[in-house]
């Protein structure tokens, strides 16, 4: 037999070998699909990192994790998702935004997808129930609408001479509309003026902030999707430069100066998250897998931050006992 005819067979053959026998020499591969930016969420996927070593995969070692982000630009993530279909990962795992789970779903119907998000996925259509996904899809879920109200009403308790508060968010955020009718429901509780105002880019958070003030708001309150979230450093200088006590929704804001957040623990999330990847990775079907439902939420407020704004914290505040589903922390001034 010539050399060329042996190498064409056995190309040949090497092409005819089972699926299941090729794919257990391969490494897993996950695309990890973002809403977000990748700096601004290293913390947060470190976290989905430590869930995947939970069940046993370390990247670099036995698993390979693609990375799509969309840098807030939601039209971007049905082309991302398309390419990781595209690539035949064995799990698609959408972070940081409604809008990757959506668009990964839309892309494919046969690769597994674990999302991660703050509204509730059977309202989005993600999955038929909680208990019962259903489908080639599951994922972790946190609290998110379910807590504007609280929000505003510890806005209230620290800022009680307010009686304009203002509303930041993104009007693009699937979901925003539930969130701003809770806080309109809440502000009519408290006999306050709500004023809301829309930020679509990082370019117009200023003048979003600066419509604010122009209506004498007394405090505010930042909603953080994807692009608040990354943007924390513009609002916190804002808020600092005009005097304005504000509240977030999240710890890594207050803890990188924000006065004060009450808001689920991310990390929590994106942790059971990469649980859920790691044991779809080992075999398990998402419709078989419950989704995770991450209650764990944090009260933090920055003394420091406080002290600069010429705040006193209400005793009652700082005395409050702790829930059980509540963790406070103080930064000390």
């Amino acid at each position: 037999m010539r050399r060329r005819e042996f190498i064409t067979l056995l190309g040949g053959a090497a092409g005819a070998w089972p699926l299941g026998a090729r794919a257990q020499q391969q490494t897993p591969v996950i695309g990890f699909l973002s809403g977000g930016t990748e700096l601004p969420l290293r913390p947060l996927t470190a976290a989905f990192h430590r869930g995947l070593g939970e069940a046993g995969f370390f990247a670099g070692r036995n698993v390979e994790i693609l990375y799509r982000w969309a840098e807030t630009h939601g039209d971007r993530l049905p082309l991302l998702a398309a390419d990781l279909v595209q690539r035949r990962v064995d799990v698609i795992v959408a972070t940081a935004n409604p809008g990757a789970a959506l668009a990964a779903k839309a892309a494919t119907t046969t690769i597994p997808i674990v999302f991660q998000i703050g509204n509730d996925p059977v309202k989005l259509g993600l999955v038929a129930s909680m208990s019962r996904p259903g489908g080639n899809i599951t994922g972790a879920s946190f609290l998110v609408q379910e807590l504007v109200a609280k929000r505003l009403e510890l806005l209230h308790e620290i800022v009680p001479t307010a009686t304009t508060i203002g509303f930041l968010v993104n009007p693009t955020m699937s979901g925003i509309e539930t969130q701003i009718k809770e806080a309109e429901a809440a502000a009519r509780t408290l006999a306050v003026h709500l004023m809301i105002s829309n930020a679509t880019s990082p370019c117009e958070i200023e003048p979003a902030f600066m419509t604010l003030l122009g209506q004498q708001i007394g405090a505010l309150m930042s909603e953080s999707d994807s692009l608040l979230f990354e943007q924390n450093a513009q609002i916190i200088a804002l808020a600092a430069r005009h005097a304005v006590p504000t509240i977030y929704t999240y710890g890594e804001i207050a803890n990188a100066g924000g006065l004060i957040s009450y808001g689920s623990i991310l990390s929590d999330a994106f942790r059971l998250a990469g649980v859920y990847a790691g044991r779809v990775l080992n075999g398990e079907k998402p419709a078989d897998l419950p989704v995770q439902e991450s209650t764990k939420v944090e009260l933090i407020l920055n003394m420091k931050t406080a002290k600069a704004l010429g705040l006193t914290i209400p005793l009652s505040l700082l005395a409050r006992r702790r829930g059980d589903r509540v963790t406070r922390r103080l930064l000390r001034a």
